[in-house]
């Protein structure tokens, strides 16, 4: 099964989803029914899929995220420009206990208010759930913009038989960064061209980009990382224990108290390649207009 993929590296995709989703699937569904598992499709027929929407009602900020693997919810409550209560929601995760991740991320609570990318920096990202951790960021930046809604759409195509992959990143419908890849190297354009993707990344965006396009790589670069995770069946695995030679200390699963105790919830993983169309389709029943 090969995926519908973008004529060329260098093309510009019209936008991951172009059309709002069926009336039928703007109300909670079962992704287990509507996208196939991941894992029945080769790696290098394949493009990974992410989205974020954050919307921000009153004094109450909002947000989910739904990639192949995971989706999240995290939600704050501020007054005087304060986090005073938080909400975290696990709907879809690799690990059991990554419903756990609600504990350490009310660490949150007391933050000021900030709209930069770097708001959280004061905590421990690795204590926490890196995808609800992540998402609690651009929540916390985004209570205090102005704006309302803001929605990120990530797309990473697998590898073609060269090494050749694309990532591209959609804020709002705009196509806001357009990568090339061979494999694990930015390659394209040349402004991009060899940036440090794997060490060093966060303060090289800090240092060298403003503060909207610093988030938008970080959103791109976390994306490019957990697109590797198409590259097997995550399902052969039946405890993280398996992983922690390669994941321990990585994130609250992989914790000295956490990393040999978690369960695979199998089927968790998707596959959106066809159908970005479902990546948070059933926010608004969750979220109201």
């Amino acid at each position: 099964m090969r995926a519908t993929r973008p004529d060329g590296l260098g093309s510009v995709a019209p936008m991951v989803d172009p059309v709002a989703p069926p009336r039928r699937l703007r109300a909670p569904f079962d992704r287990r029914a509507a996208a196939p598992r991941q894992g029945d499709r080769s790696w290098g027929d394949g493009i990974y899929r992410r989205r974020i929407i954050v919307r921000s009602q009153g004094a109450t900020t909002t947000g989910e995220l739904e990639d192949d693997f995971h989706h999240f919810a995290f939600t704050v409550v501020c007054a005087d420009d304060v986090v005073v209560e938080v909400q975290t929601g696990a709907v879809r995760h690799p690990w059991d206990l990554c419903a756990e991740a609600d504990e350490p991320i009310r660490a949150v609570i007391g933050t000021r208010v900030d709209d930069v990318p770097t708001v959280l920096s004061h905590l421990d990202a690795r204590a926490n759930c890196t995808h609800v951790f992540d998402l609690a960021g651009l929540v916390v930046a985004h209570a205090g913009r102005p704006d309302t809604a803001r929605q990120f759409d990530v797309e990473v195509t697998d590898p073609d038989a060269t090494g050749l992959r694309a990532a591209r990143l959609w804020v709002d419908g705009d196509l806001r960064l357009d990568w090339q890849l061979r494999q694990r190297e930015v390659i394209g354009p040349d402004d991009w061209t060899g940036i440090p993707l794997w060490k060093g990344f966060l303060q090289w965006a800090l240092d060298t980009l403003d503060g909207p396009t610093a988030e938008a790589a970080m959103v791109l670069r976390r994306g490019v990382d957990i697109s590797r995770g198409r590259m097997e069946d995550l399902d052969r695995y039946k405890a993280n224990a398996e992983l922690a030679h390669v994941l321990d200390g990585i994130c609250h699963a992989y914790t000295p108290t956490n990393r040999e105790r978690g369960v695979r919830v199998n089927g968790s993983a998707r596959d959106f390649a066809d159908a970005p169309h479902l990546l948070l389709a059933d926010f608004e029943s969750r979220n109201g207009p």
